[in-house]
Order: structure tokens, then C-alpha cells, then sequence
């Protein structure tokens, strides 16, 4: 499935939040994870992550440390931060009003969308 991109860039955020709330994590065990909860439909890259988790940063909503993984090498682990936890409940607040919004529209029109997937 093709995700437009800003989808995904909208939901970026409220994810790694939701990722960081969960437990502290790394750059790349990040992008796995986020692959695992879409179940391979989302495929992030480095480009997209680590802007992301310097801006959240700057806004003070996760903090980042130095560590060595487990071959010795180093690499920054990331924690969600209070307000990082009161940035998410308000995403998680706004998400649940858009999908609510869209299963209410979808269950009361009926849209046909034939045998060939595209709208009749």
C-alpha cells in the first residue's frame, strides 16, 4: 500500500511518542518497531527519523543520551520526557477525533468501490 507521504509525516510524531512511552529506545530499534506495529507498511528511513527526534528534542518532549550498545559502539538512546507524555496524550487525543470522524463517515455512506477497488 502507498502511504502519501504527509501521512506519514503526520503521524510520525504521535508514533514515536507512543514508541518512547513504551520504553527507551535508539534510532534504528525505532524504525523496526515502527515496522512491526503497521506490519511492514510503513518503511521509515534515517532521513525521516532523526529530524524528527532532534526537533523533539529542541521542544523538550524526549532527551537523548549517550550509551555503548552491545558490541561497545556508541549510540544515543532516547526517553519521553513529562512533556513529551502530555505532548502525546494531546496526539493521541486528536488522532482518536480524526478516525472516529472517518469510521463514523465510512459506516454511514456506503461507498461502492466495484470488484476493480476503484470508487463506481
Amino acid at each position: 500500500m502507498d502511504i502519501p507521504k504527509d501521512l506519514v509525516a503526520a503521524s510520525a510524531t504521535p508514533l514515536v511518542l507512543t514508541i518512547l512511552a513504551e520504553a527507551d529506545s535508539y534510532g534504528y530499534a525505532i524504525i523496526k518497531r515502527v515496522a512491526e506495529l503497521s506490519a511492514g507498511q510503513l518503511e521509515w528511513t534515517e532521513g525521516l527519523l532523526y529530524p524528527l527526534l532532534h526537533r523533539l528534542e529542541r521542544q523538550g518532549h524526549i532527551e537523548g543520551t549517550w550509551g555503548a550498545s552491545e558490541s561497545g559502539r556508541k549510540r544515543k538512546y532516547y526517553r519521553l520526557t513529562a512533556d513529551g507524555r502530555a505532548a502525546l496524550a494531546g496526539h493521541q487525543a486528536q488522532w482518536r477525533t480524526v478516525s472516529t470522524a472517518l469510521e463514523g463517515a465510512w459506516t454511514a455512506i456506503k461507498l461502492d468501490f466495484g470488484p476493480s477497488g476503484a470508487f463506481a
